[in-house]
């Protein structure tokens, strides 16, 4: 018998697709419009963006299963901040107008809790 590779993904990055498709849906369902979604470039990746109202809302989705290790919030770190500032702009360099802008935060955790930070830094 011949080993063959499987295509299948690991968990981890199974439950985070799904975890920022959740986000998604709930954004979608408070009234923000997609954009984009996992912009990347050299600086990072940009999970969503958004906009609400005239704003262009930059949305980082991070999901724990559970807080042994920090939570999910606890996990953007300022470096991390720091990329996706400069992912942000590297993603406006691009446009043709500079709307205001707002960068959230949706936190989930393996107990199906979510959280929404607006304006998160």
């Amino acid at each position: 018998m011949v080993a063959t590779k499987t295509s299948a993904r690991p968990q981890h990055l199974l439950r985070g697709e799904a975890a920022e498709e959740q986000a998604h849906q709930f954004l979608i369902n408070n009234g923000l419009q997609p954009v984009c979604r996992n912009f990347r470039c050299k600086y990072g990746e940009l999970d969503l963006i958004m906009t609400d109202g005239n704003t262009l809302v930059i949305i980082e989705v991070r999901f724990r299963k559970t807080d042994s290790y920090g939570s999910a919030l606890e996990s953007i770190t300022h470096s991390k901040q720091g990329r996706i500032i400069a992912a942000t702009q590297y993603y406006l360099s691009g446009q043709k107008s500079e709307p205001a802008i707002r960068f959230d935060v949706i936190a989930l955790s393996g107990n199906g809790s979510l959280q929404w930070v607006k304006n998160a830094f």
